[in-house]
């Protein structure tokens, strides 16, 4: 872990007062990337970096950077990430050291009056979708997630043999990918609601859900035909964000045999304005999830040592619910879990390993999904099919509503953070999506 570079110190201060509140989400060790614009403007849309509750707007101060971080902040001129997302790794390490310097209250020096005319605070900026994505794959990373999910759907076989030897994913939709506050209309689609009966129904889904999950982009494309081995996996990533992937589980228990997920799945899909550079979360590595005894070795093109080491991510993510009930009365969002990404059973560099090992090539702005992030008791469960046990026992809210499955008007909001002694708590923003209601059948 003494690899850490100087953007990480825990001790660095930016001159941006809010950068260094201790609950801030973007100190200046995190300088995560999005896409934005003045608000009520019709400027482009460009790349900028968060530093407390500003913009950091690289494009008005491309002079001020070295011809070794010149690509990368000329990237920042683009209206998607992708251009600097393309750039060799060396051209994102150059443009967040001496972004980093530039924010720092001890080395901003002469710099400091153009810097802080490029700030624009967050509360006046329109954010956009930070990346043009390609392809999205979504995996079933937590055996957690899988074996309470599986004892719902599958009570005499929860957990598929192929579970515990490959990362489980399938593909979705990009099209229907939006950004965090995008409202998420409930889907209509296929229901058989009862075994007996012969025939399904079409109508609004009525058991719709959440799925906290977090998202890792890819940054350097690889070649097809070629796998990306373990060792090199992780250089591919550019960087991560929250992911919530809207389940319509009523949909998805008759279709999903025998392709697996299709139309519960597809309709929304809603990610975070922000994206974490990978490189702010070296010191959060942990060893990957310690697997039960009994349980078989990863294979070879699965299996390397330092992803053991220090493959995992100990990030915290956590789920709240606010019910239009309660916007009304203006109570406080309900935080319905929290887990660690740490305790998934793959860690993202098998992920990445094995959805190139028959020679599928990434590209940049492709978008991997973790799946469904949850722990081992039910305060660390990622989805309400599992808090409410398929709907079988109902929240019980402490406004004396009760839920099994979402409600129009409910919003779920997603937050990320992490910490640990001896580095700065830096964070993800929230991912807020708003239950609207279904079209008419």
């Amino acid at each position: 872990m003494k690899d850490w570079d100087e953007t990480l110190d825990p001790e660095r201060r930016s001159f941006v007062a809010s950068a260094n509140q201790p609950e801030s989400d973007f100190p200046i060790q995190n300088l995560p990337y999005g896409v934005f614009r003045r608000a009520h403007t019709d400027e482009a849309f460009r790349v900028g970096i968060a530093i407390g509750a500003q913009i950091f707007d690289v494009s008005r101060v491309l002079s001020l950077f070295s011809p070794a971080a010149q690509g990368g902040a000329r990237a920042c001129v683009s209206s998607s990430l992708n251009e600097l997302m393309g750039l060799p790794s060396d051209s994102w390490d150059a443009l967040r050291r001496e972004v980093s310097h530039l924010l720092d209250e001890k080395t901003s020096g002469p710099n400091h009056g153009a810097v802080a005319e490029s700030l624009v605070p967050m509360v006046d900026a329109q954010m956009s979708l930070p990346v043009r994505i390609g392809d999205f794959t979504d995996f079933y990373a937590s055996i957690f997630h899988a074996t309470n999910a599986g004892r719902i759907i599958r009570p005499d076989n929860p957990l598929l043999p192929n579970y515990k030897y490959l990362p489980v994913a399938y593909h979705s939709r990009v099209s229907s990918i939006q950004l965090s506050g995008a409202a998420v209309r409930r889907p209509n689609g296929q229901i058989k609601k009862l075994p007996q009966l012969e025939l399904p129904q079409f109508a609004p889904s009525a058991r719709l859900d959440y799925e906290t999950e977090l998202g890792a982009y890819i940054g350097t494309s690889s070649t097809q035909g070629i796998r990306i081995p373990m060792a090199c996996a992780g250089r591919h990533v550019f960087g991560f964000c929250l992911l919530n992937d809207w389940s319509a589980r009523d949909l998805q228990v008759w279709e999903y045999q025998p392709l697996g997920p299709f139309l519960a799945k597809n309709f929304a899909t809603t990610v975070s304005a922000w994206v974490v550079p990978a490189a702010a979360l070296l010191p959060y590595r942990a060893p990957a999830f310690v697997r039960a005894a009994g349980d078989p070795a990863p294979l070879p093109h699965l299996s390397d040592p330092d992803d053991q080491r220090g493959g995992a991510l100990d990030i915290t993510l956590e789920t709240h619910l606010l019910t239009a009930k309660m916007r009304e009365e203006g109570a406080r969002p309900l935080k319905l879990s929290s887990a660690s990404f740490a305790n998934t059973y793959w860690t993202v560099a098998q992920m990445i390993a094995h959805h190139t090992s028959n020679g599928c090539n990434l590209v940049t702005g492709d978008l991997l999904g973790s799946g469904t992030v949850s722990g081992p008791d039910e305060t660390s469960w990622g989805s309400l099919l599992e808090l409410t046990h398929g709907g079988a026992k109902p929240l019980q809210l402490p406004n004396g509503e009760t839920r099994r499955f979402l409600e129009d008007g409910d919003e779920i909001i997603l937050r990320g953070h992490c910490s640990r002694k001896g580095a700065a708590r830096i964070g993800f923003g929230e991912c807020r999506g708003t239950v609207i209601a279904a079209l008419p059948v």
